[in-house]
């Protein structure tokens, strides 16, 4: 009674009410036992113990002090499992084994009632009778009943091509449902009510799990309907690392005005202003997963804002600077390598060559090395220069 005492708060509101003055959990011939050493066995009386398959616990324990006298009485209410002492003694065998291994006499009476959650036999039938379903599936019970159980109503239901499965444990079971849909005509389809069996024509339009059908007008249909799409979005990098990065990704990408350039002739990439970029295609499967693959990239690209920023920063000086700048450098490296002429003579293994600081012209007598020193001053060229990143 403890557990009704703790919840009190859930109970209705005469039980609360009463509550407050005394519980009305207290009985006067009701008590709750906790355990077999509380029990004054003094007396005629009633226990309602578990396990209900006496396997062990208190149950068990009451059982066995019990079952030599023919005055006492088992009531077992409800489903056995097999195997269980309770389903032993259904059958009122004359010894039974006790938990410590030794035998003993069975002289109580033992009475076996039908009362539980679980449906019997004649509630079942009449719930499938009532239902009718298709394919009826035998779960949670004994192998033995469950044939029993599925025999019978294979004989019930043989006039109906009713399926009846009584799978094992971890057994896959395939059912097949041909199930109905209801559809709800909107528009001019419903100013008439359809007669049974007569043909219903339109455009069938699904929203969730709900079905309308509309009328669709034969001029509408006459010519291809086309959709423009236009979508602008946040971009703050420069408008040549969107079009590199786009041409890394797709093999067509052209120039469409300036700012602008189009991808795979789908879509036009515009450039609207500082923080703006904007995309317009027409709108069908593919270019609208090329709309798609853009949008992703630039949005990319926003997260590498500051080092795109950067870049840009570096990119706005003039080109005169930067090839000041990258002559510098390479007349500073080549200097400390061979010295202070206007034109360089490198000579390797007896061979020599004349380079030209400013042309990067090579002549030399040996074509190895004038390859070499070719490629050499080109590299180093390359390295030292920036990369351009104009708008255009």
């Amino acid at each position: 009674m403890a557990g009704y005492q703790t919840y009190i708060n859930s109970m209705n509101e005469r039980i609360r009410n009463q509550f407050s003055n005394s519980s009305p959990f207290d009985f006067k011939h009701i008590s709750p036992l906790k355990s077999i050493e509380n029990f004054n066995d003094v007396g005629p009386s009633v226990v309602m113990a578990s396990p209900s398959g006496l396997q062990s616990g208190l149950s068990r324990q009451l059982f066995e002090m019990w079952c030599y006298d023919k005055i006492n009485a088992c009531v077992i209410p409800g489903y056995v499992v097999e195997g269980m002492l309770a389903k032993t003694i259904i059958n009122e065998p004359k010894e039974v084994t006790l938990m410590n291994g030794l035998t003993a006499p069975l002289n109580m009476q033992v009475h076996y009632m039908s009362f539980s959650a679980h449906a019997d036999f004649a509630q079942t039938s009449t719930f499938l009778k009532e239902l009718m379903p298709p394919n009826i599936i035998l779960v949670h019970g004994e192998a033995n009943e469950m044939g029993r159980l599925k025999q019978k109503l294979i004989t019930q239901f043989a006039d109906r091509n009713t399926k009846i499965i009584s799978p094992k444990n971890c057994q896959s079971v395939e059912m097949y449902f041909n199930s109905e849909k209801m559809a709800k005509t909107i528009g001019r389809l419903a100013e008439k009510t359809p007669e049974v069996g007569e043909t219903v024509s339109g455009l069938l339009v699904k929203k969730a799990f709900t079905y309308q059908i509309m009328m669709i007008s034969m001029s509408s249909c006459s010519y291809p309907q086309n959709i423009s799409q236009r979508i602008t979005i946040d971009h703050t990098g420069a408008f040549g690392v969107l079009k590199h990065r786009l041409k890394q990704m797709f093999e067509s990408v052209s120039m469409n005005g300036c700012p602008a350039f189009c991808v795979h002739e789908r879509l036009t990439v515009e450039y609207e202003s500082e923080k703006h970029i904007s995309l317009r295609w027409r709108s069908d499967p593919i270019s609208d997963m090329v709309s798609d693959s853009v949008v992703a990239l630039v949005l990319n690209i926003s997260r590498e804002i500051p080092k795109v920023v950067v870049e840009s920063e570096e990119a706005t000086k003039t080109e005169e600077e930067n090839n000041k700048k990258a002559e510098k450098v390479i007349h500073a490296l080549l200097v400390s390598l061979f010295g202070e002429n206007g034109r360089l003579i490198i000579s390797v293994d007896g061979n020599v060559a004349h380079l030209g600081k400013q042309s990067g012209n090579v002549e030399s007598e040996n074509e190895g090395l004038k390859e070499r020193v070719r490629v050499a001053f080109q590299r180093i060229e390359n390295a030292v220069k920036p990369i351009p990143l104009s708008v255009s």
